[in-house]
């Protein structure tokens, strides 16, 4: 179903999001808890992922960025 893009191998802490950016490198961001705002998003790995159109891109559970192909309708 997803496809490896390409390795990363980031390791996640808790209370962060992780995601890849519109430079196609993992980010990420402290999430917002309780009252708390979030916090700015930092660069983690710079991966240089070229995105496709029609395709999600997230970072996969081994900490390498993956991809899956969007249903629409």
């Amino acid at each position: 179903m997803a496809q490896k893009v390409a390795k990363a191998g980031v390791k996640r802490e808790d209370g962060f999001l992780y995601f890849i950016d519109k430079q196609g490198d993992v980010s990420r961001a402290k999430m917002a808890r309780g009252g708390k705002k979030g916090g700015k998003p930092q660069k983690v790995t710079k991966v240089g992922v070229k995105k496709e159109k029609g395709y999600l891109y997230f970072l996969d559970k081994q900490g390498d960025v993956s991809r899956a192909k969007m249903v629409r309708r």
